[in-house]
């Protein structure tokens, strides 16, 4: 179980890198090179963010990408959201079939408040507060 994953992270940095910048557009060519991401891989994520309003992308010579919004508005969870949907800590043993304790389950109980809390906490992290 990752509580992150690649996605995320170089989703993750390469937001963090362009809220530190000075500039406000920031090639995909800076990106690659300061963040040591793969082009092919870095582009298909930063197009997503794009598509789904976190960033804006900007085209032409001087073309790059920009935050779409401040950086105090885009939370950790958001780009889970975006790249690996619902957290979810822990799947039951039976996966699809019917489970026929679902209802009685006191470690399913257990874990979904767990859950619970790590997204209560995780929805406090906000792109600004990692840069501080």
């Amino acid at each position: 179980m990752k509580l992150i994953t690649r996605n995320t992270d170089y989703a993750l940095r390469a937001i963090c890198y362009i809220a530190k910048s000075k500039k406000k557009v920031v090639s995909v060519n800076e990106l690659v090179a300061s963040l040591k991401m793969p082009r092919p891989f870095l582009r298909k994520i930063l197009q997503r963010l794009n598509r789904e309003g976190i960033l804006r992308s900007l085209k032409g010579a001087n073309g790059g990408f920009a935050l779409h919004t401040t950086a105090e508005k885009i939370f950790l969870t958001d780009l889970i959201g975006i790249f690996q949907g619902a957290l979810k800590l822990n799947e039951c043993f039976f996966k699809r079939k019917i489970c026929p304790n679902k209802s009685k389950c006191n470690l399913k109980k257990i874990i979904s408040g767990i859950e619970a809390d790590v997204f209560k906490k995780l929805k406090k992290v906000s792109i600004r507060s990692l840069l501080d």
